[in-house]
């Protein structure tokens, strides 16, 4: 006999478990095969298919869940690049604020700078003709005083008093001659 058979046979005459070869235990095995297949019907639809069907609701959220991992990194992706564009258009426009603002500045401080000149130019204007109009008015004086004197002093040379608008005229011509001659030099 074959040795798989030999050890079939031995196990079966130990613990009494089903031997192939005996056919008085085939009937406790078709008793076994028919009610096994009447009861996976009912163990079909009471056990397994609510395991599977946990199973594939299991898959369908796992694969859902990648779905909107994908999703939102995407979304992520595009909020970044969108955020990236923004940040470099903000640090653009600073750029031309600030440019904005420099331009400004030297403008105004061109114009204050003007303004500045101009009133300076008009304050030296009006000094000028005022130092102009005392000049002016101080010659005017020292020529009147010399004319006096020149009288006085001709009415001591000649010991009698000189008067008259006709000498004073004289005398004023001669002192605005020497003004001028003076003037020149």
């Amino acid at each position: 006999m074959n040795p798989v058979m030999t050890g079939l046979l031995a196990f079966s005459s130990e613990g009494g478990a089903f031997n192939p070869l005996d056919p008085s235990a085939w009937s406790a095995f078709v008793w076994t095969i028919v009610i096994f297949v009447i009861a996976v019907g009912p163990m079909w639809k009471i056990v397994f298919e609510p395991i599977t069907d946990a199973l594939y609701a299991r898959d369908k959220m796992a694969e859902d869940a990648i779905a909107e991992a994908h999703e939102a990194k995407a979304s992520a992706e595009k909020a970044q690049v969108a955020t990236e564009a923004a940040l470099r258009e903000a640090r653009e426009e600073a750029k031309r604020q600030i440019s904005s603002a420099r331009d400004m500045a030297e403008k105004q401080k061109a114009d204050l700078m003007a303004q500045a000149q101009r009133e300076a130019d008009a304050e030296r204007s009006r000094v000028r003709g005022e130092i102009a109009a005392e000049k002016q008015k101080a010659m005017g004086e020292i020529r009147d005083l010399i004319v006096d004197l020149s009288m006085g002093a001709s009415s001591k040379l000649l010991g009698r008093e000189v008067q008259g608008e006709d000498q004073k005229a004289f005398v004023e011509d001669v002192v605005q001659d020497l003004a001028q001659s003076a003037a020149r030099n």
